[in-house]
């Protein structure tokens, strides 16, 4: 027994010493990804607006590259189909979200808890419009939609869907309106590249008459593309489209002080 326990242990070379030393390096720093992602999901998860790469990082006293490395790995992981929740870039920042293909039941769920919320179609129209055209004025605003929108404007600007983007530079100096960071949120939408392009929008329009509702509002474009039929309104649509005749936008820029923004639709929520 003492002749073994005598015998001189066998001595590590460099290489092997280097090796080792890198495995445990590696199995700390592994441990410590693991930990800080599953942090990052966690304020991810009870944010309520979408969070920069920026703040996160600020936030976590990391740097940015091991933040978007990191979050790179957890948007791959959410991806997988064992989970019911992505992470996506919306409006600039990470926000969690359901996946598309459990809106349906996700949907039927939130129907029965709460009342949806909802926009009126005047409402959904103008909002259309400012999307596409924007900044953009009342004035024009009317002349596209052809029926006054005061009360619409109000509604969207109480929702924050849209925000006054300044005064366009023409007599009268009427005010510009844009949509806002909360629109994109709402929409689920990256920026407004993402926006439907007119071909789909088709699509939904379709879809939307198929199921039973109202059609989709579509952009200036697409309206002015379509014949439209010289018909009386339909009855419930009637003080919304009989109040007058559309104001050529030079006439109502021209007339001092702010924009015309009477109110002759219903304020839609």
């Amino acid at each position: 027994m003492e002749e073994l326990e005598s015998q001189p242990q066998p001595e590590l070379s460099v290489e092997e010493l280097m090796a080792s030393r890198d495995e445990g390096v590696q199995a700390q720093s592994s441990q410590e990804d693991t930990q800080l992602k599953a942090v990052l999901e966690a304020i991810i998860y009870v944010a309520e607006e979408p969070l920069t790469l920026t703040q996160i990082s600020s936030a976590l006293h990391q740097p940015p590259e091991r933040i978007r490395e990191l979050l790179g790995q957890l948007i791959a992981e959410f991806d997988q189909p064992a989970h019911g929740l992505s992470i996506r870039e919306v409006a600039g920042g990470y926000k969690m979200a359901t996946k598309p293909e459990h809106h349906e039941a996700v949907r039927d769920f939130v129907k029965s808890l709460k009342p949806p919320l909802k926009l009126s179609l005047p409402a959904l129209e103008t909002l259309a419009v400012i999307a596409y055209k924007q900044p953009v004025t009342g004035p024009e605003i009317l002349e596209i939609r052809g029926v006054q929108g005061g009360g619409v404007l109000k509604t969207l600007l109480d929702r924050k869907l849209i925000a006054v983007a300044g005064r366009k530079n023409v007599i009268g100096k009427p005010m510009l309106y844009k949509t806002t960071k909360e629109f994109l949120i709402q929409f689920g939408l990256k920026d407004l590249s993402e926006l439907p392009s007119l071909k789909e929008f088709e699509e939904i329009r379709a879809m939307a008459f198929s199921e039973g509702g109202p059609p989709a509002p579509q952009p200036e474009a697409a309206r002015a593309a379509e014949p439209q039929p010289a018909t009386e309104p339909a009855p419930e649509l009637a003080a919304e489209t009989a109040p007058a005749a559309p104001v050529p936008q030079a006439a109502a820029e021209s007339a001092p002080g702010p924009a015309p923004e009477t109110a002759s639709e219903p304020q839609g929520s």
